[in-house]
């Protein structure tokens, strides 16, 4: 996949797990993954930066299998940009689709 592609909706594919589901670095790393190939370096930037940003708080929560997890969470203000971004992605995928179809 185009890196230029994946680097845009990744913030989007992010937001959007947090929001099914809170989560942890890894866990997200593994759900994307499933979807979208990508690597633990590519989140873990990202994470810090949405929630520098506000979009996330965190929280410690222990783990059986080793370290306590930093679990991330969207805030008002991550959901309401979770669904800016979404409406965003749609409209730029109908008008990209349209485009193709000639």
């Amino acid at each position: 996949m185009n890196p230029q592609f994946k680097k845009g909706v990744l913030e989007l594919c992010v937001l959007t797990a947090v929001k099914n589901k809170e989560s942890y670095g890894y866990e997200l790393v593994e759900t994307i993954s499933k979807h979208i190939k990508i690597t633990e370096g590519t989140i873990y930037p990202l994470l810090r930066r949405l929630t520098r940003e506000g979009y996330f708080e965190t929280y410690l929560k222990e783990s059986t299998e080793g370290p306590p997890r930093k679990y991330y969470r969207l805030t008002t203000k991550g959901r309401e940009f979770r669904t800016a971004l979404a409406r965003e992605w749609q409209d730029l995928v109908e008008g990209a689709a349209r485009l193709l179809k000639g």
